[in-house]
């Protein structure tokens, strides 16, 4: 059984665990070097790729939960005989886990939350709702913004909800390298904040819904009244993927994946590795935006 929740609360609740951490990775193979998973008795959290390894790597650990074993290396080929084709070759560490190691997990965990992008929805309509509740499910930071309490409120996924009188300001204080989605239920405030994002030239996506006829009227509107900033890097309309079909969700899967595209690119990976990722804002905010 797959542990539901945070790594935190499965290691507060688990008494034996086993750490699952690939060490070494040759070729191609579902998950990179450095990955964990750890299992305990009746659940997992986590995964090093599913298939065959990782049945061979959670069978290692419940023996050794079993019989008491501290510690086991793993090399595995990924070939046909194990009935796994990426081609490659793994080398897996299991380490019965103490008290300190635990501690060090979820060291490690926070340490990757901090880092996590940012992803701004602007906008707690249908789709801003929809994205929120597919990116809750994904490796960002996901703040959904509007002006309107009545909307945030309508918001179920486990995001930040910031209510603002002056959303551009969440554009303006923001991290380096966050992505900014700009949906609001006026043109006109699409265009301010679309133009703060731009303004910045450190984001790594920049979207506003709308379409080709939209996207001239910014053009224009930017030229006239914010000195001929350019539109070259914005993406309008948004999840341009050529489907018919308009409803919130399926927009909102298409903008999700344009997003991650972007997030998670090598361009994008090398500037999270030099960016110092501290946000700028004063306050800190909890999942639900509540000042800490």
């Amino acid at each position: 059984m797959v542990a539901p929740g945070s790594l935190n609360e499965f290691l507060s609740a688990q008494h034996c665990v086993i750490r699952v951490a690939l060490t070494r990775v040759r070729g191609s193979s579902p998950r990179n070097e450095g990955t964990e998973m750890f299992v305990a008795p009746g659940s997992l959290w986590g995964t090093i790729g599913g298939g065959q390894l990782e049945f061979m790597a959670i069978n290692a650990a419940r023996d050794m939960l079993r019989d008491g074993a501290l510690h086991q290396d793993m090399d595995v080929p990924l070939g046909p005989e194990i009935g796994q084709c990426c081609g490659g070759r793994v080398e897996l560490n299991l380490t019965r886990m103490r008290a300190s190691d635990k501690w060090a997990a979820k060291e490690r965990a926070a340490q990757r939350e901090d880092v996590l992008p940012h992803v701004y929805v602007m906008g707690a309509g249908h789709v801003g709702r929809a994205l929120a509740n597919l990116f809750q499910h994904l490796p960002v930071r996901c703040i959904l913004v509007d002006t309107r309490p009545e909307e945030i409120a309508l918001c179920a996924a486990d995001v930040e909800t910031r209510v603002s009188a002056i959303p551009e300001a969440e554009i303006w204080s923001a991290p380096e390298g966050s992505a900014f989605i700009v949906l609001t239920h006026d043109h006109g405030l699409d265009f301010l904040l679309t133009s703060a994002a731009l303004e910045r030239q450190d984001a790594a996506y920049v979207g506003m819904i709308g379409s080709a006829t939209k996207r001239v009227k910014l053009r224009n509107w930017a030229h006239k009244y914010c000195d001929g900033q350019s539109i070259e890097h914005l993406k309008c309309p948004i999840g341009a993927s050529g489907s018919r079909d308009k409803r919130p969700s399926v927009i909102a899967a298409f903008v999700a994946a344009e997003v991650m595209a972007e997030l998670t690119s090598e361009t994008a990976a090398t500037a999270l590795t030099g960016a110092n990722q501290a946000p700028l804002r004063a306050h800190h905010h909890d999942r639900k935006g509540r000042s800490a």
